[in-house]
């Protein structure tokens, strides 16, 4: 039997569902939207990783409870058969990436402020003790009927423990003892290695400038939400309506999020990002003062943002960038940080 239909049956059986569409999004997830015959619609997520997407049902939890980002509420969440399932209420809203160049700058620059408030208070309510990928475990056949359950039907194994609600734990192979120099030398060494031959007349440049990084020692580890951008929003008059994607957490130092989610919101999109920037930071430094920013941080930044998972160059701006014009974006914006 088809997944959705499994779980839709399962957590809706006084419901009748009149159609289901494909969402063709996603590497790790398969996205469905259901519409009931009394209309409703409700998004499905499926995925191989149960602990993985209850992990990110959790945190959606979270911060939907704990900050002013808009997030979609969580109906329930699970496991059956081995496959993690969550089904979500339907935001409204038109896809940001594709609206964002339409905007004017008025709407752009209130769009990055959110971005930038919305980090900070990311960072003001979820700290760790140690830096690296957040894990959990989900046991088969759980599952959470309300918005409230804490794990989202799943138990948590926790070697290191945050708050009460968000119990998720750092992968210890990851954290490097706890040590962030280490860490964040791996993790910045690991997207240069990603990048494909057209990067080699950068590579040795970018290795020296992670290499010769003066960092701080052992900054608060912070929740590090690498996904955190427009391609992952929906935007209704002007303004940020939900924000949808919180999968793969990871903890690190302040100033490598907010690296990366500058990128992604100031420099993604427009040709002249300043605004952009001016914008976010006066949104993150409304909420919490804005943490120191090595060159280092910003070189990781990018890298880590110029190749997708399977290993492909990253679209930037809309229409996309494709090609050798994908290319010449992510070099242009190494070879000024270099």
């Amino acid at each position: 039997m088809d997944p959705v239909a499994t779980v839709l049956a399962r957590e809706f059986p006084e419901r009748r569902v009149a159609a289901t569409a494909r969402v063709p999004k996603g590497n790790h997830k398969r996205t469905a939207v259901a519409t009931f015959a009394d209309g409703g619609e409700v998004v499905v997520q499926t995925a191989g990783d149960a602990a993985a997407l209850a992990l990110e049902a959790a945190l959606s939890r979270a911060v939907r409870e704990r900050t002013s980002i808009p997030v979609p509420r969580v109906l329930a969440s699970g496991a059956l058969d081995g496959v993690g399932y969550v089904v979500a209420e339907r935001a409204d809203g038109d896809e940001l990436h594709e609206r964002f160049v339409s905007l004017d700058s008025v709407a752009q620059r209130r769009v990055a402020r959110s971005f930038g408030v919305g980090l900070g208070q990311l960072h003001e309510q979820f700290s760790f003790d140690g830096y690296g990928r957040l894990v959990g475990s989900a046991r088969d056949g759980q599952r959470a009927d309300g918005g409230e359950a804490a794990a989202g039907g799943a138990a948590f194994e926790s070697e290191t423990a945050t708050d009460r609600e968000f119990d998720a734990a750092i992968d210890a192979a990851s954290a490097d003892d706890g040590d962030w120099e280490p860490w964040f030398s791996a993790y910045a060494r690991e997207g240069i290695a990603a990048l494909p031959p057209a990067f080699d007349g950068l590579r040795e440049r970018l290795e020296d400038a992670v290499a010769t990084a003066s960092l701080p020692a052992n900054p608060p580890a912070r929740l590090y939400p690498w996904d955190f951008r427009p391609g992952n929003a929906l935007v209704a008059d002007g303004r940020v309506t939900a924000v949808l994607d919180w999968g793969q957490p990871m903890a690190a130092a302040p100033g490598l999020a907010v690296a990366k989610v500058e990128h992604l919101v100031a420099d993604w999109y427009v040709e002249d990002g300043a605004p952009l920037r001016r914008a976010f930071r006066a949104g993150y430094e409304s909420v919490r003062p804005l943490p120191a920013v090595p060159r280092a941080y910003r070189v990781a930044a990018v890298v880590r943002s110029a190749v997708d998972s399977a290993g492909e160059v990253t679209r930037p701006g809309y229409p996309e960038r494709t090609g050798s014009a994908a290319v010449d974006f992510h070099r242009a914006r190494l070879d000024a940080l270099l």
